[in-house]
């Protein structure tokens, strides 16, 4: 009887699917455009283009890194730096988790903002 509860359990957590907070993973933004993939950097998340669509922006390029020492600042919330790749610089950055969608934003002292959306992509 253990022994069939105790594989019963088992079961169970192996064939739950991830945790509902796990950011990591492949993302693909909103406009269709570019996929990163986000993993964890020591005590933080950090996120690499790993894709781009063709004709893209010119300035992205794969490999770039452009989330970085986003640490945990709340349930499903990170907060770190954001660079965007468009005009080359570096943003307050914040990324929040709801379910399967992913919404991101730089902000430039805190007032002006420009987000995105992100779904899980394989």
């Amino acid at each position: 009887m253990v022994r069939c509860l105790g594989a019963a359990l088992a079961f169970v957590v192996l064939a739950s699917p991830a945790l509902a907070n796990d950011v990591t993973g492949i993302w693909l933004r909103d406009t269709g455009a570019s996929k990163v993939k986000l993993s964890h950097c020591g005590d933080a998340i950090c996120g690499n283009i790993v894709w781009l669509k063709q004709g893209a922006d010119p300035k992205a390029k794969v490999g770039q890194r452009v989330f970085f020492d986003m640490k945990p600042s709340g349930p499903n919330t990170w907060a770190g730096h954001a660079f965007n790749p468009e005009d080359g610089k570096t943003y307050t950055g914040k990324m929040t988790l709801s379910g399967t969608t992913l919404t991101t934003a730089g902000c430039v002292m805190s007032v002006i903002c420009k987000s995105a959306t992100w779904t899980r992509s394989n």
